[in-house]
C-alpha cells in the first residue's frame, strides 16, 4: 500500500510541474498569478538600486587627478583601501593604504571609517568600481574612488610602499 502512496505522489508531483495546479481550477487565477516573494523582493532591490543611481551626483565619487589623491595620503586626511589582492598589494602600494581585498570588504566594514574621507583604488578602476558602488548602497557617504588606481600612481611617477 505505501508503494502505490508514494507512486501517487510522484504522479501528482511531476503533473504539477506539467500541468500548473490553477490549469486544474484548484487555485483561483487571481491567486496563482500573484508575484511571488522572490518577484516582490527582486523588484524591491531594483527600486532600490534605481533610486541609488539617481542620487549619483557629477562626478561619480571620483578623486581623477594623482595630485589630488597624494594631498589627501598626507596626514590623516583620508584612508586608502587597496581592494586588490593580497599578493598584488604586497608588490606595491600607496604609502599608508591598508588591504582589503574587494570580495571581503562587507567582512571588514569595520575597518571602514564614517568619519572621514575613503578612497578605494586596485590595478584599474574596476575594482575600485565596484566597491565604491557597494559601499555607497550601504550607507556609505564618504567614500570615494580613485579610478586612476596603480597604473596612474605609478605613470605619475610616484612611489610605491613595499
Amino acid at each position: 500500500m505505501k508503494f502505490k502512496q508514494v507512486l501517487l505522489a510522484t504522479i501528482i508531483a511531476v503533473l504539477g510541474f506539467i500541468f500548473p495546479v490553477w490549469n486544474w481550477g484548484l487555485i483561483p487565477a487571481a491567486i496563482a498569478d500573484a508575484p511571488s516573494a522572490v518577484e516582490l523582493s527582486n523588484q524591491n532591490l531594483a527600486d532600490g538600486v534605481d533610486q541609488f543611481l539617481h542620487k549619483i551626483p557629477r562626478g561619480y565619487y571620483t578623486i581623477m587627478k594623482v595630485g589630488k589623491a597624494k594631498q589627501l595620503t598626507n596626514g590623516d586626511r583620508a584612508l586608502f583601501v587597496d581592494v586588490r589582492e593580497p599578493s598584488e598589494y604586497a608588490s606595491g602600494h600607496i604609502k599608508g593604504a591598508i588591504n582589503i581585498p574587494l570580495r571581503s570588504l562587507t567582512d571588514n566594514l569595520d575597518k571602514i571609517p564614517r568619519d572621514r574621507t575613503v578612497v578605494l583604488y586596485c590595478s584599474s578602476g574596476y575594482r575600485t568600481g565596484i566597491g565604491v558602488a557597494s559601499l555607497q548602497l550601504l550607507g556609505y557617504d564618504n567614500v570615494k574612488g580613485f579610478p586612476p588606481s596603480i597604473k596612474g600612481w605609478k605613470e605619475a611617477g610616484e612611489i610605491l610602499e613595499k
